[in-house]
C-alpha cells in the first residue's frame, strides 16, 4: 500500500507539473480539448488517491487511476487560446474554476455509472469475485453526493464569476452556454436539496445527476462546437 501510494503521488505531481507548463505559458493561458481532458485526469488521479484510504473504494480508485492515465495522454497536444487574445487574470480564474467544477462533476458521473452497474449486478444476483471491486451502495452514494456538492459549489462560483468577468456575454454568443449551465446548476441544486431535505437516494437520484451532467456537457462541448466549427468564432 505504501509503495502504491508513493507511486501514485509521484505520478500525480509529475502530471500536474507537465500540465501546468502546457496551460500556463509565457503568452498566457492556452487550452485545447487534450489539455482539458488532462486537467480532468489530474482530478481523477487526486480523487483516486484520496478515496483509496477507504478499503472498500479501492476497486473504484483503481478504475479512476486508469482513466486518469488515459486522460493524461492528451497533455502535449497543441493548445489554442480560447479567446484568441491575451486574457485578464480574472477571466483565467473564471476558466480554471469552470474546469475544476466540470472535472468534479465528471468524476461524479463516473461514480454514478459505477453505482448503476453495481445496482444492476445486485438485482441480477450476479455473485462472483468481481464483486470485491464494488463498494457498498451506501458508500458510493455518499461519495456521489459529496462530489455533487463540491461540483455544485464550483459551478455556482463559475457562473457568478462569468457574469462578473466575461464582457459582452451576449455579443460573444455565450448565452446558450450560460443558459445550459444555469439549467444544470438548477438540477444539481434540486438533487442536493432532495437529498438533504427528503433523503433522496437510489436510481432516480442517480439519473437526475446524469441528466444534469449531460446538460452541462452540452453547455461546454456543444457551445464550443457551434461557435468554432459553425460560426467560426472563439470560445470564452
Amino acid at each position: 500500500m505504501a509503495v502504491g501510494a508513493i507511486a501514485g503521488v509521484s505520478a500525480f505531481l509529475w502530471h500536474g507539473i507537465e500540465l501546468r507548463t502546457m496551460i500556463l505559458t509565457s503568452d498566457g493561458m492556452t487550452l485545447s480539448l487534450g489539455n482539458v481532458a488532462s486537467f480532468i485526469g489530474l482530478q481523477l488521479a487526486l480523487t483516486a488517491l484520496v478515496i483509496s484510504f477507504e478499503p472498500t473504494l479501492r476497486g473504484l480508485a483503481s478504475g479512476l487511476l486508469v482513466l486518469a492515465a488515459l486522460a493524461g495522454l492528451g497533455t502535449g497536444h497543441p493548445a489554442v487560446s480560447p479567446t484568441g487574445a491575451v486574457m485578464t487574470w480574472q477571466l483565467q480564474v473564471h476558466i480554471l474554476i469552470s474546469l475544476f467544477a466540470y472535472g468534479l462533476l465528471t468524476i461524479g458521473a463516473i461514480v454514478a455509472i459505477y453505482a448503476l452497474v453495481q445496482d444492476y449486478r445486485l438485482h441480477a444476483g450476479r455473485l462472483s469475485s468481481v464483486n470485491c471491486l464494488f463498494a457498498p451502495l451506501e458508500t458510493n452514494e455518499k461519495l456521489l453526493y459529496g462530489l455533487a456538492a463540491g461540483g455544485f459549489l464550483g459551478l455556482l462560483l463559475a457562473v457568478f464569476s462569468g457574469f462578473l468577468f466575461v464582457d459582452n456575454l451576449f455579443a460573444q454568443h455565450l448565452i446558450h452556454k450560460t443558459s445550459l449551465s444555469l439549467l444544470a446548476l438548477l438540477l444539481y441544486g434540486i438533487l442536493l436539496a432532495g437529498r438533504w431535505l427528503a433523503g433522496w437516494r437510489g436510481k432516480a437520484a442517480v439519473y437526475l445527476y446524469l441528466w444534469g451532467f449531460a446538460i452541462l456537457g452540452l453547455a461546454y462541448f456543444g457551445s464550443r462546437f457551434v461557435l468554432e466549427q459553425i460560426l467560426g468564432q472563439s470560445w470564452g
